[in-house]
């Protein structure tokens, strides 16, 4: 009975630490950094703002269509959602380890 518990741990486990590389994976699919409007002289331009080390960049896009918009906008939800699911199958896969861990059998 307790290696059966412990086999299933170590699946749900394995399971954890391939959706963590998926989720790694999707998120590096994404572009990056956050879609920023600017008014410059009455005109609007956008610009994608992201960090690099200590320093924040602008990069000018210039004017974009209402697709490029709603696409920046959609990638940056879409990041939010697998930031927070990353971070609680960080969690998980600690707690995994840690029982995995242990020295008496489960």
């Amino acid at each position: 009975m307790r290696g059966v518990i412990k086999g299933v741990l170590a699946e749900e486990l394995q399971n954890s630490l391939r959706m963590q590389k998926d989720y790694e994976s999707a998120l590096s699919k994404l572009p990056q950094g956050c879609l920023v409007q600017k008014r410059i002289r009455g005109h609007l331009y956008w610009y994608i703002v992201k960090r690099e080390g200590n320093k924040v960049k602008h990069l000018y896009k210039g004017k974009l269509s209402s697709e490029e918009i709603n696409k920046y906008q959609e990638a940056k939800s879409l990041r939010a959602q697998y930031r927070h699911a990353l971070s609680k199958l960080k969690k998980q896969i600690k707690f995994l380890k840690g029982v995995l861990r242990g020295k008496e059998p489960i």
